[in-house]
């Protein structure tokens, strides 16, 4: 059994986000949870490697990649996929430029295309510089990111700081022009040896117009919007088999740890509602009171999940983060908060929950490990990038959607229940 693509994620909801566009161009794809121990047993077109290594050290985060990209290869991979976020978030010392380039030795190739680019949700990269929504990347609130502040727009700038190799661009006109000026574009930089390009791309079509361009290239990296033109260079169509998830039950909750500006104004719109929700500051979990914490959400979510979904977040806005960090340090006030938030989706799936939101790619990945989750089926859509997954259990298993913190509508939190029923 070979799959056709196979795909590396640097986060849990990249991953999903990255599945969800493969499903909707026609692959049947399966996202494992870290790399699996063992060989892959559905029949699928696409598998998508779930790491969590946007943030750790760039020696983890290579060596996990090349490890996932060794599983994927096994399975008879011929092309990879390398997905960090549609924001580019990353420090100057990686992780996107070091693992790109990993891989790009892995694979023995000397050119690797570079875009984060994804209109559908206002990502749209223009002379090199990206986009969110109407404004520059340093300009939209992802300069206050507490872990991958964005100071700078320029990607061919960022991504160099981050490589060996030379960075160019592959410019909005190229794309325009279609498959073949992009290939011509791709020989020109090659023979003045550039290894990784930047493209540009404002529009679906302009990705439609790039993926047969890659058709012959061994790694590609980008966000998850490059992969809405790959699929066709498999013979593969828009299908809604590649998206039927098992029939939906059980109780419904959301779990939110982003501090992102579309999930703060998702959790006020939540809260609006008139739907139960509770927030745990990260104070209150300092001096070895986690669990005492957790046990206080759970008896108070427990009564009120019969009437429909409760609401559990840590999400505040940038000074409000700011404080805790100072006081606790980055790394451990996150820590705490993601261990909090994993116990309580833990215990709430203990309660009956077995439709479950969780908002935040490091939340995502704590709550999906503290599930005891290996492998997600991915469904059907909720908003661009987000997809409703199952996850397979001895109880009936459990309907989840890990919700990147920059993404979906402000009503998400309410909406998603609806699509899923």
């Amino acid at each position: 059994m070979k799959i056709k693509l196979g795909c590396i994620a640097d986060d849990f909801t990249g991953a999903t986000d990255l599945a969800n566009n493969l499903v909707r161009s026609g692959m049947r794809v399966v996202q494992t949870i870290g790399v699996p121990t063992a060989p892959l047993a559905a029949d699928v077109d696409a598998v998508v490697v779930a790491l969590k290594s946007r943030t750790i050290p760039a020696a983890e985060a290579i060596a996990q990649s090349l490890d996932a990209l060794k599983w994927l290869q096994a399975q008879g991979a011929q092309h990879i996929y390398f997905k960090y976020c549609s924001t580019f978030d990353s420090t100057p010392e990686g992780n996107i430029g070091p693992v790109t380039e990993a891989l790009m030795d892995a694979l023995d190739t000397d050119f690797t295309i570079a875009t984060p680019a994804f209109p559908d949700n206002g990502r749209n990269v223009f002379k090199g510089y990206l986009f969110a929504g109407n404004v520059l990347l340093n300009e939209s609130g992802m300069q206050n990111h507490p872990l991958t502040p964005m100071q700078d727009a320029n990607l061919v700038r960022v991504m160099q700081a981050q490589t060996q190799r030379p960075v160019g661009l592959i410019d909005y006109k190229t794309v325009a022009q279609g498959e073949t000026a992009i290939r011509e574009r791709i020989a020109a930089l090659r023979a003045e040896g550039v290894g990784v390009a930047v493209v540009d791309a404002t529009s679906n079509e302009d990705l439609h117009r790039l993926g047969p361009a890659l058709k012959d290239m061994p790694l590609v990296t980008a966000g998850s919007g490059v992969a809405i033109g790959l699929p066709a260079n498999f013979g593969l169509t828009p299908s809604l088999q590649a998206s039927q998830l098992p029939a939906a039950r059980g109780l419904q909750a959301v779990i939110s740890g982003s501090c992102s500006l579309a999930t703060n104004a998702q959790v006020a719109h939540f809260k609006a509602s008139g739907r139960p929700a509770w927030a745990i500051a990260p104070a209150s979990l300092m001096h070895g009171n986690t669990h005492a914490v957790v046990q206080q959400v759970l008896a108070w979510a427990a009564p009120l999940l019969q009437s429909g979904p409760v609401l559990v977040y840590s999400t505040a806005e940038p000074e409000a983060v700011k404080a805790v960090q100072t006081q606790l340090g980055v790394a451990e006030a996150g820590a705490l908060v993601e261990q909090a938030l994993a116990a309580v989706a833990r215990g709430l799936v203990d309660q009956g929950v077995q439709q479950l939101v969780v908002a935040g790619g490091e939340t995502s990945g704590a709550c999906v490990q503290a599930l005891g989750i290996a492998q997600l089926q991915i469904g059907p859509q909720i908003d661009p990038g987000v997809p409703w997954c199952h996850a397979p259990s001895d109880t009936g298993g459990v309907h989840i959607t890990l919700k990147s913190g920059n993404f979906g509508t402000e009503d998400f939190f309410s909406k998603a229940f609806t699509v899923l029923a």
